[in-house]
C-alpha cells in the first residue's frame, strides 16, 4: 500500500463538541485513503484528526510547540518537540501537501496564511473564509476531504 499525500488539519486546541467530531471524522477519511495526517500535537482539534486517523489504521504526526513529547495527545503515531512555540505552525504547514482548518481562532489563522504564503491549498471547514481566492470553504468533512485529495493530485500543490 503506497502512502498518500500529507494533510495538515489545523484548529482550535480547545475545541469540542461538533467541531471536534468534523475533525476526528476529516482523520478517518484522510485516514481510509492513505494519507497521513500532520497537527500540531496538542487537543481540540489536533487531538480529534490523530484520532480519527489512527482509529481507521493510518498515521498521524503531531509537531509540538514545546520540547515535551508528553504533553502530546495519545492518538499520535509519531510526536516532533521542537521548541519554537507558535512558530511550529510553520513546520506543521511545511510538512503537508495540503491543509484542512477545522474551525480556530487566530492560531489557526496564522497557519492558513503560512499555508498560503508556501504555496500549499488551503480547505475550510467552519474556519476561517478570506476569500475563494485564497482558501476553498467547504460544508462537510466528507466534501473537504474530496477537495483537499483532489488539489493534491492536480500535480500543482498551489492551484486552488
Amino acid at each position: 500500500m503506497s502512502e498518500g499525500p500529507y494533510i495538515a488539519v489545523t484548529g482550535a486546541g480547545d475545541a469540542t463538541g461538533e467541531i471536534y467530531e468534523r475533525a476526528r471524522v476529516v482523520g478517518r477519511l484522510v485516514a481510509e485513503r492513505n494519507g497521513v495526517i500532520v497537527c500540531g500535537g496538542l487537543g481540540g482539534v489536533m487531538e480529534a484528526a490523530a484520532r480519527g486517523a489512527t482509529g481507521a489504521g493510518g498515521t498521524a504526526i503531531g509537531i509540538l510547540p514545546d520540547e515535551d513529547r508528553g504533553r502530546a495527545n495519545p492518538y499520535l503515531s509519531y510526536s516532533v518537540a521542537t521548541g519554537m512555540g507558535q512558530a511550529r505552525n510553520l513546520a506543521v504547514v511545511c510538512s503537508a501537501d495540503a491543509v484542512i482548518a477545522v474551525g480556530g481562532g487566530y492560531g489557526t489563522l496564522s497557519e492558513i496564511g503560512l499555508a498560503r504564503k508556501v504555496g500549499r491549498p488551503v480547505v475550510t471547514l467552519g474556519s476561517w473564509e478570506i476569500g475563494e481566492r485564497h482558501v476553498i470553504a467547504v460544508s462537510s468533512p466528507e466534501e473537504a476531504v474530496e477537495v483537499t485529495f483532489d488539489v493534491c493530485g492536480s500535480g500543482d500543490p498551489q492551484e486552488l
